[in-house]
C-alpha cells in the first residue's frame, strides 16, 4: 500500500508544478506527518523532492524530472484516461482519479489534447449528487462483498424490503441497474438503481457465485421467445428521425413508413408506444392495439374529469 502510494505521489509531482502536504494527505487519507515521511523515503530512493514552507509553499519535484514515458502506446494512454474520466462521472473513486492522474503524468501535449476530443459522460441529465452517492456505496460494496439493504418500488409503487448480495454494476441504455443475489426471492435479479431508496451497506458478507458476465445473464429472461411480441407499426414520415433514434433504422421500411420489430412486452412497451402520441398507429397484433386505444382512452377520460 506505502510503495502504491508512493508511486502515485511522484506521478502527482510530476504532473503538477507544486502541491499542498494536505491535500496529499487527505487523497490518499492519511495524516500530513505520513506524508512527510513519504517524501524523505522518495528523497532516499533518489527522487529529487522539494518541500517549501509559507503561504506559497508546497512539494514539488526539480524541475526537469521525467520518467519514462514508453510504458504504454499514446493510442493506449489517450483509450484509458478516456475510459477513466468516462467512469468517474458516475461515482467517486480515488483509486481511478490516482490511475488518471499518473496516465495524465506520463502523457505529452499531443496525447493530453486528444483526451479532450472525446468525452463520454455516464451521469444523468440534471443534479446527480444522490444517483452518484449510491453508486458509490454500491460500487463499495461489490468490493468489500457485503451485502446491502434496501427498498425497492415496482412500477406500481409497490415496495418491497430487500437484502441483496451485490455482484455487478450494469449500465443499460440510459439505465442503471444493480445486478445481484436476491435472497427474499433466492435467486439473481436485476435492481433498477431509481428504484431503489435507503440503500444501506450491511455488516454481514457473502461469497461471490460464479457468474459468466460476458454472456450478459440478465438480458437472457429478456429476450426469452415467450416474452417478445411482433409489432407492425406505421408512423408519420415527419418523425422518421425520431424513429429511427428509437426503434434502429435496420427495423424501418422506409418506402411503407412501415417499423417491423421483435421486442420484449411489458409496462415500459405499453409507456413508450404511447409517448409518440399519434404520430404511430399499432397495426399488429391487434391486442397491443386495443391496450394502447384503452389506455389513450383513459387518458383523455381523466382529463375531461378533472374537475368533478
Amino acid at each position: 500500500m506505502k510503495l502504491e502510494r508512493l508511486l502515485t505521489m511522484t506521478m502527482i509531482l510530476i504532473n503538477r508544478k507544486k502541491v499542498k502536504a494536505q491535500e496529499l494527505a487527505e487523497l490518499f487519507n492519511v495524516s500530513v506527518r505520513t506524508i512527510y515521511r513519504d517524501i524523505e523515503t522518495l528523497s532516499c530512493a533518489g527522487v529529487p523532492v522539494i518541500s517549501q514552507q509559507g503561504v506559497n509553499g508546497g512539494i514539488s519535484l526539480i524541475e526537469g524530472y521525467r520518467v519514462d514515458k514508453q510504458v504504454l502506446t499514446k493510442n493506449e494512454l489517450t483509450s484509458l484516461s478516456i475510459a477513466i474520466k468516462s467512469a468517474l462521472t458516475t461515482y467517486k473513486d480515488s483509486h481511478a482519479e490516482a490511475v488518471l492522474e499518473k496516465l495524465t503524468s506520463i502523457a505529452d501535449s499531443q496525447v493530453k489534447q486528444s483526451i479532450d476530443h472525446l468525452f463520454v459522460d455516464l451521469s444523468p441529465w440534471g443534479p446527480n449528487t444522490v444517483f452518484k452517492e449510491h453508486v458509490t456505496t454500491l460500487k463499495k460494496a461489490i468490493a468489500s462483498k457485503h451485502c446491502v439493504s434496501f427498498t425497492y418500488s415496482t412500477t406500481y409503487g409497490q415496495q418491497t424490503n430487500r437484502v441483496v448480495e451485490p455482484h455487478t454494476l450494469v449500465q443499460k441504455g440510459k439505465t442503471w441497474y444493480l445486478y445481484g443475489y436476491c435472497n427474499l426471492r433466492r435467486d439473481f435479479r436485476l435492481f433498477k438503481l431509481a428504484r431503489m431508496k435507503n440503500i444501506i451497506q450491511e455488516e454481514s458478507t457473502f461469497e461471490r457465485k460464479k457468474v459468466n458476465l460476458s454472456e450478459l445473464p440478465w438480458g437472457k429472461e429478456w429476450h426469452q421467445p415467450q416474452n417478445l411480441v411482433n409489432l407492425v407499426i406505421s408512423f408519420d414520415k415527419a418523425i422518421t428521425t425520431l424513429v429511427e433514434e428509437s426503434f434502429g433504422a435496420e427495423h424501418i421500411d422506409h418506402e411503407q413508413s412501415m417499423i417491423h420489430i421483435s421486442i420484449p412486452e411489458d409496462e415500459w412497451l405499453y409507456g413508450f408506444l404511447l409517448s409518440f402520441g399519434h404520430r404511430i398507429k399499432i397495426i399488429e397484433p391487434l391486442y397491443i392495439r386495443d391496450i394502447i386505444q384503452k389506455r389513450a382512452q383513459e387518458i383523455v377520460y381523466l382529463y375531461k374529469n378533472e374537475n368533478n
